[in-house]
């Protein structure tokens, strides 16, 4: 009798150490994932106070110095780079913040626009020239200079005309007083392929502008009527502005396009002078300090074009259609 109680007694010791080495183990994986989620937790506030001392540090304390280093009078100066468009950081409703803010401020001797730009939209470009000129009527007392520096063409030029004066470096691209829209033509490629392009419009000429379908010879010669009207609108503002200092206002290629070097286009009076932002600061304005009144962006906003949240609308610009720019 003495055997058959003695397995019983060797299974429930065998059976405590088998359950006590599992609640070891599953307590140690337990405690393993709660240090886990420590360091996770931690690791993600450490990037998370990281972030946020960048941010402070390159916005809020950037301008904070700028503003604690300003003298009693200064130059203001405004950037106008990249291409001008809406919700790009050349857009009028930017530039023209920045313009506003500029005139409005009493220190303010002179304002700058430094241009680095190839143009862009015929309607944004129109928007800052406009508010140029009613600035400068509203302020006589405050002269604006343009001062291009790579490049100040098509929409960039539109805007520089607008200001009192216009100064370049020799080697500055200067002009560009012209039209473009283009698109590309797959009506061969989808007969190759076997494709068959169906739409549906309400209006004769809705789907005009569609790249899948041919051209219409009335359909061409309108739209480029379109875009000879948006040049003769260019011209006339190239002329307004400028006025007389165009030396030769019937020049048959001054208003074709060409684009010229800023030595060769001060014979033309495309621009007044040779010259930097610095130089005309200092020179012209007779006050050398220059601060800045660009209308920045945000470092998220920043941020977030990096990441290419647009990327799908350039994508089906360049692939379909692009509106009148100037170029």
């Amino acid at each position: 009798m003495s055997d058959e109680w003695k397995a019983p007694e060797k299974a429930d010791s065998s059976d405590d150490k088998s359950w006590k080495l599992l609640e070891k183990t599953l307590l140690a994986s337990v405690q393993e994932q709660r240090r886990s989620r420590r360091w996770g937790i931690f690791f993600k506030l450490l990037t998370f106070v990281y972030l946020l001392g960048m941010l402070v540090l390159f916005s809020p304390l950037v301008d904070m110095e700028k503003t604690a280093t300003r003298g009693p009078n200064y130059t203001a100066l405004i950037e106008v780079r990249g291409v001008i468009a809406d919700k790009e950081s050349a857009s009028a409703d930017n530039i023209v913040s920045s313009l506003r803010t500029a005139f409005e401020d009493p220190k303010v001797k002179g304002v700058i626009l430094r241009i680095n730009s190839p143009g862009g939209s015929p309607v944004q470009s129109g928007y800052v020239y406009d508010e140029i000129r009613r600035l400068r009527a509203l302020h006589p007392q405050i002269k604006l200079y343009a001062v291009i520096s790579d490049l100040g063409a098509s929409g960039a030029y539109y805007i520089a005309s607008a200001a009192d004066q216009i100064y370049a470096d020799k080697a500055s691209l200067v002009g560009s007083i012209g039209v473009t829209a283009a698109g590309y033509g797959f009506v061969g490629t989808m007969e190759k392929l076997g494709v068959e392009r169906r739409t549906y419009t309400s209006g004769e000429h809705k789907a005009f502008l569609d790249p899948f379908q041919p051209q219409k010879a009335d359909e061409t010669q309108f739209w480029q009527s379109v875009l000879d009207t948006t040049h003769r609108q260019f011209i006339a503002s190239v002329k307004q502005g400028r006025g007389d200092r165009l030396k030769d206002k019937d020049h048959p290629e001054l208003f074709s396009g060409l684009v010229w070097s800023g030595e060769q286009a001060l014979p033309l009076g495309l621009i007044d002078g040779l010259g930097s932002a610095s130089s005309v600061a200092r020179d012209v304005i007779g006050e050398k300090e220059l601060v800045d009144f660009t209308v920045q962006e945000s470092p998220f906003d920043r941020f977030s074009k990096k990441l290419g949240a647009s990327v799908a609308e350039k994508l089906a610009l360049y692939m379909g259609f692009q509106g009148p720019t100037l170029r």
